[in-house]
């Protein structure tokens, strides 16, 4: 007999709510939940797909422990006694920084993967700590720490209000939208061009998005922030700088006036190759409309100067007085944030607070570059230990970050690795210990991140749809083990890692004087949590003690856990609101308009108004069936244009004597790939595209359907040699690159 049960799609930011069609323990069918407050009903090909993701038969049952040089199939009491046993004695030998972790994109949507992964690297007291960010969006976080104070407090443009949106670098179309969760970007889109709004894209392809504009520039990879300054420049040439109720909240405007007077658009016209008064154009635009909100995401982040286009964008919002303010760029704020304090000067944001050891490249937000990891492994220096044991949490570096045969090679050398992963994938075969998560269905669901980039705030739960299956552990104490595992801890009883949160941050909240728990007993609070199990105990917490809270009593009728579970499609709590200055938290208690690291960056982008590419030059894309390296192994995701091939124009294909469907060979600094070309006038001339996350031919997966049709790692042509240097982030976009036709 079969029932229905919802649950938040995990397969994308958009986090559309689904009703989910299952008969037994297997999931059937899933549509779009019309009753949700957020997505009402709208679903795309993954969410739609969600039962053969969740059911893949490749996934891993059971723990695999390496025995001999071959991963059997193991107990979940071996596995943990293996973890132990593997890390200790490298903790022990050459000290925390020797442990390696890496993060990868998934925690960000699942319970266990926002919950657990700080208490594991505060366990480890490492800084060896690698993530998915610095091949995506870091940029984004170190502008906004540079300028808010606060590398987590990012604006999203209020897309159901705004009457102006430009768009740089994203194609939502295709994404479901980064670092803006909105469900059905693409029917936000059309509403704002059926009101009247004006939809503006530049992109360097001619995207599915950038087909839905009203104007599209074609514009050089990798010179988004030439164009965003010279913009800026506009703003103040022409007096049509005006911060309105921003004012009393900025500092620097005189100072950034001077910093960006070069960047004049008949100076960055040549290496955008971009009209100059089209660029004008874009200013005056931006300034005269209503409302307006600028938007870029992963092709200007992953590009030389990703933390200043970064930077120019919020520049461009504050300077048109479209920050904070509704239509235009505001600050979420989500159930689960702490009560917020009030406003004043904070501690600010710093940068590279520690190095690598080998390029000493500086950290950002408590990161190292992704693009570091295999020399920090494979490379001695008398800067201490090289990384000796690697924890990945659902990461797959092999393929996302660049040089994956260096990267491949150098996990292959390590003393011991431990994989939080479903599948037997290109990095988790490399492990001694591979702990499988469950599907999705048999986990409960609530999104952390991503409420926190919400285009509107609103909170949602939904519990496992289907029953935790016999021999499987929950994520959330696959984790918990892993921190006691690595504390010395090992074989204390997994739930003493939520009771010791819970209780650490019901101590600080009741010295907090702002906090609605202040000078309460805590054991007295603890005692009133509801919920099945630790996540949800501290689930319940979070909810009580957020800005919407009950503040356990001090707020009768606001959230709690079990108000969150009488509402199964959500609780919508508003649209976004202004919030100024709560949120900043610079040493000036106000936004810092020229922060000293922007400063110190912006004559390397001034000598980028005389560069321009010799040839051919690179870039990536997304598919709306793909999230990244996740879902190739899905049958139905795999179809259509869901293909690794390599976009080129006609012009750059007559040239070289390519043609439509023949294999091309493409040559970057670190390798070559062959793949098949697709001739097409949707890319711009001087540029080729191939996505990324492909590249499933490594022996020793087990990836069934993704080995079948491996496609090519579009990383492997970048030797990791490339970052943006306040971010660390990967340069991937606008790279150069040989193209011939394969013999």
């Amino acid at each position: 007999m079969s029932r229905t049960a919802l649950r938040i799609c995990p397969l994308c930011e958009a986090t559309c709510g689904l009703t989910l069609t299952v008969e037994g323990a297997r999931v059937t069918g899933a549509r779009g939940d019309r009753d949700d407050v957020f997505s009402k009903g709208f679903v795309c090909p993954k969410g739609a797909s969600f039962g053969a993701v969740d059911g893949d038969p490749d996934r891993l049952r059971s723990p695999l422990v390496r025995e001999n040089g071959t991963l059997r199939e193991a107990t979940w009491q071996e596995a943990f006694d293996a973890v132990a046993a593997g890390l200790r004695p490298v903790l022990e030998r050459d000290g925390p920084n020797a442990v390696g972790v890496v993060l990868g994109n998934p925690n960000v949507h699942t319970v266990a993967g926002a919950l657990y992964p700080p208490l594991l690297l505060g366990a480890l007291g490492t800084r060896s700590l690698f993530t998915a960010s610095t091949v995506d969006q870091m940029p984004k976080h170190v502008s906004s720490g540079l300028l808010f104070g606060d590398a987590g407090a990012i604006p999203v443009p209020d897309l159901d209000r705004t009457d102006h949106l430009l768009l740089i670098g994203a194609n939502p179309l295709e994404s479901n939208g980064s670092l803006c969760t909105a469900p059905d970007f693409p029917g936000r889109l059309k509403a704002l061009r059926a009101r009247g709004g004006r939809l503006t894209v530049v992109d360097p392809r001619r995207t599915r998005t950038a087909r839905l504009a009203d104007r599209h520039l074609a514009i050089r990879p990798g010179t988004d922030a030439l164009l965003l300054a010279a913009m800026a420049t506009v703003l103040f040439e022409e007096g049509l700088a005006d911060l309105k109720d921003l004012a009393p909240h900025v500092q620097g405007v005189a100072e950034l006036r001077q910093a960006l007077a070069d960047f004049t658009p008949e100076a960055v016209a040549a290496a955008c190759d971009l009209d100059a008064g089209v660029i004008r154009t874009l200013a005056r635009e931006l300034a005269a409309a209503p409302t307006a909100a600028v938007y870029a995401r992963i092709g200007s982040c992953t590009v030389p100067h990703g933390t200043l286009a970064s930077w120019l964008v919020d520049v461009l919002n504050i300077l048109t007085g479209n920050l904070d303010r509704p239509g235009g760029a505001l600050f979420p704020q989500a159930a689960t944030d702490r009560t917020p304090r009030p406003a004043g000067p904070g501690r600010g944001f710093a940068l590279g607070r520690w190095h690598s050891r080998v390029r000493h490249l500086p950290e950002a937000k408590g990161e190292l570059p992704l693009s570091a990891l295999a020399e920090e492994i494979d490379t001695a220096t008398a800067d201490g230990a090289p990384v000796r044991a690697l924890i990945a949490v659902a990461a797959n570096p092999v393929l996302s970050a660049p040089d994956g045969d260096r990267l491949d090679k150098a996990l292959g050398s390590l003393d011991f690795m431990v994989s939080v992963d479903p599948y037997l994938n290109e990095t988790s075969r490399h492990a001694h210990v591979v702990l499988p998560p469950p599907p999705p269905s048999q986990s409960p669901h609530h999104d952390f991140a991503f409420n926190a980039l919400a285009v509107r705030n609103q909170v949602r739960y939904t519990r496992p749809a289907v029953p935790l299956e016999p021999g499987r552990m929950a994520e959330s104490e696959i984790l918990a083990r892993l921190i006691l595992a690595v504390s010395g801890m090992h074989g204390t009883d997994p739930a003493a890692v939520d009771a010791m949160v819970v209780d650490q941050t019901l101590g600080r909240a009741v010295r907090e004087e702002h906090s609605p728990v202040y000078g309460r007993d805590p054991r007295e609070l603890a005692a009133q949590l509801t919920g099945d199990n630790g996540p949800e105990r501290r689930l319940d917490m979070m909810l009580r003690l957020g800005p919407y809270g009950d503040g356990f009593g001090a707020r009768p009728g606001g959230l709690s856990l079990a108000e969150l579970l009488a509402h199964p499609h959500g609780i919508d709590l508003g649209p976004l609101r202004p919030r100024l200055p709560q949120p900043l938290r610079t040493v000036s208690g106000r936004i810092e308009l020229l922060p000293g690291p922007i400063a110190g960056d912006l004559p390397r982008l001034r000598a980028a108004l005389a560069e321009r590419p010799d040839g051919l030059v690179l870039v990536g894309r997304r598919h709306l069936r793909s999230n990244n390296s996740w879902m190739h192994n899905v049958p139905a995701l795999t179809g259509g244009s869901n293909r690794c091939t390599l976009h080129i124009h006609p012009e750059d294909a007559a040239r070289l004597g390519v043609r439509d469907g023949a294999d091309v060979r493409v040559k970057g600094a670190g390798g070559e790939v062959v793949a098949p070309a697709e001739v097409t006038d949707g890319v711009r001339p001087g540029v080729v595209s191939l996505p990324h996350g492909w590249g499933h031919d490594r022996p020793g997966t087990r990836l069934g359907h993704a080995s079948a049709a491996p496609g090519v790692n579009v990383n492997q042509l970048l030797d990791g040699s490339l970052l943006d240097p306040l971010s660390g982030n990967a340069v991937l976009n606008g790279v150069p690159v040989q193209v011939s036709a394969s013999r």
